[in-house]
């Protein structure tokens, strides 16, 4: 059960988060709040174990353990800003087990990623599920506007 002190430092860290977006200056960064809140509920989840590696500069793999699972247990979905990975488990068949250490139950990971971040692609290899991301290599964007009358 939370203390009063608890909900004090929880409701003064929610102040503080929400003051930083308020600036005049961050126009549309509003939804960096919602980021934020989404990775803090998924940093505990601690299964399927996975690695992201830094191939360099503008490109990344995400490396899932999926023993147990086949290609087509597994989804790989892109929605926004998040990757999605989902597992259904396969149907249970008839088999008495003495001892059953390898888990394959049914899991939905989440990574939050930049606008800019693009999946290159998905295999699976030796009951792993490697995911490549890149950063295609984009031009300073640069916009003169026109200033009109009324």
């Amino acid at each position: 059960m939370p203390t009063w002190r608890t909900q004090a430092r929880k409701k003064e860290a929610a102040l503080n988060r929400l003051s930083l977006f308020s600036s005049p200056f961050l126009l549309g960064f509003d939804h960096f709040e919602k980021t934020y809140d989404r990775v803090a509920k998924t940093a505990g989840e601690g299964y399927p174990p996975y690695n992201i590696e830094q191939m360099d500069e503008s490109s990344w793999r995400i490396v899932l353990a999926v023993a147990g699972f086949a290609q087509e247990d597994l989804s790989v979905v892109r929605e926004d800003n998040q990757l999605i990975v989902t597992a259904t488990p396969p149907e249970t068949d008839n088999r008495t087990y003495l001892h059953k250490g390898i888990g394959a139950r049914a899991f939905q990971r989440r990574f939050i990623m930049a606008d800019t971040i693009e999946v290159a692609s998905a295999v699976m290899e030796n009951g792993l599920l490697i995911v490549d991301l890149v950063r295609p290599d984009s031009s300073p964007r640069i916009q003169t506007i026109p200033i009109g009358k009324n």
